[in-house]
């Protein structure tokens, strides 16, 4: 027993506590968010807003809120080593002095793909200011199994 919890009890909070993301996905995907902007140099530009979620026949869809770009100069998808990158850029030709309350710039979002994310079937389409990409998900990955360890 280690504080207060028993040893099979411990397991069972571990295992809940797994995650099929990197170890610092989550804080990342934080970390992007809706920040004010003094914290923007660590994120790397504005946020892009984002939903991801999979679909019952096993695709993986993210969809980003990307309006009045033009995805065909403005916007890069890349994937490595589980890691979905989505960069756009909001560019301003206006000259003139004015106010403005609209966001120009760099648009930065990383996300860590989950487990089974088939980095080989993506596709990505934009329609009315929304990126969507869908990734295919390959079979589960079997259950780790245990190795008896021998001595001597």
């Amino acid at each position: 027993m280690v504080c207060g919890i028993d040893e099979e009890e411990a397991i069972d909070v571990a295992s809940l506590a797994r995650r099929d993301r990197p170890v610092f996905g989550e804080l990342f995907d934080w970390l992007e968010g809706e920040f004010p902007p003094m914290f923007r140099p660590f994120t790397g530009g504005h946020p892009v807003r984002i939903e991801d979620y999979i679909e019952e026949g096993g695709t993986y869809v993210l969809r980003a809120e990307l309006p009045g770009i033009d995805p065909k100069k403005d916007v890069t998808v890349t994937v490595a080593d589980g890691v979905l990158t989505v960069k756009a850029e909001r560019r301003d030709e206006t000259k003139q002095e004015h106010r403005t309350e609209f966001r120009y710039g760099a648009f930065v979002r990383t996300i860590a793909l989950p487990a089974g994310a088939d980095e080989d079937d993506i596709a990505a389409t934009y329609t009315d200011g929304i990126l969507e990409i869908r990734i295919g998900m390959r079979e589960a990955k079997p259950e780790p199994k245990q190795i008896p360890v021998n001595t001597g």
